[in-house]
């Protein structure tokens, strides 16, 4: 089997069960607004691998287009340099909050609304195209990674977790349904799979916890993780309990998931054209 097709077959086991998922009260997908608001706006001190390693193909001015955009926090950390940002996201309130923040920063801003790579015909080509933190959520990568490397003049610059951010919550799955999660695919698996594109993927890992967002009430924090595994809002408390200490505020914002994921940054630079 192909890195591509281990990498497809791994996600693929992250389905939810038939009969858990016809049982959830709510949908277990997808992300609030304010997680991705407030990871936008958590600026380190000092920029990430991803941000050095973008801002070195930018030079002093470049346009980026950023997959994924959510709130920006993966090409806002740019403005400083980049003369446009454009962010693609299938959500319509992720591009409004985006370019909202993107006023703030004072960089010229676009969006495209949609699935990547359905929408890449709408998005012009930029400088340096950069995703953060969306492979996990790709199944087919052959396109989706051909489709960046199409739209970039200059550099590809992809962050993700060293392994798949949902991992951490195996314990909660058995806790609650007796059913046990997967552990991939993970970043080493993402390489060889973009290799087997003909590309010559190179690889930072830092050792970093991610940028993730926050809620501003612990009730949310909960009630995020209840929607994910499927139960009704009556059992909040059950999974308050379960979670434990990794339940805590950190930096003004509740959240639930740990903070110890190493993050890896992938790139490669597009031939000269």
């Amino acid at each position: 089997m192909s890195a591509l097709e281990r990498w497809r077959a791994e996600l693929a086991g992250w389905a939810i069960p038939d009969e858990i998922l016809a049982a959830a009260p709510e949908s277990p997908w997808g992300f609030p607004a304010e997680l991705f608001r407030t990871r936008a706006e958590r600026r380190p001190a000092e920029p990430s691998a991803t941000t050095r390693i973008a801002l070195g193909a930018l030079g002093t001015e470049g346009d980026v287009l950023d997959v994924g955009v959510g709130g920006g926090a993966t090409s806002l950390p740019l403005a400083t340099v980049a003369t446009r940002i454009t962010g693609v996201d299938e959500s319509a309130g992720m591009l409004a909050g985006f370019l909202a923040s993107a006023r703030e920063a004072g960089v010229e801003a676009g969006t495209v609304e949609g699935r990547w790579p359905d929408v890449s015909p709408d998005a012009t080509t930029a400088d340096v195209v950069v995703c953060g933190h969306v492979l996990y959520n790709v199944g087919d990568l052959e396109p989706f990674v051909r489709a960046l490397d199409a739209h970039a003049r200059r550099r590809v610059v992809v962050e993700i977790t060293s392994s798949h951010p949902l991992v951490w919550m195996g314990d909660l799955w058995r806790r609650f349904h007796e059913l046990e999660r997967p552990i991939g695919p993970n970043a080493d698996l993402a390489v060889d799979a973009i290799g087997e594109l003909g590309i010559q993927v190179r690889r930072e890992d830092e050792a970093r916890a991610p940028r993730s967002g926050g809620f501003e009430r612990r009730e949310d924090a909960v009630a995020f993780i209840r929607r994910r595994l499927c139960l009704p809002a009556d059992r909040d408390a059950e999974v308050a309990e379960a979670l434990g200490d990794g339940l805590a505020e950190r930096n003004g914002l509740w959240t639930a998931s740990p903070v110890d994921h190493p993050i890896v940054t992938l790139w490669w630079d597009r031939p000269e054209r």
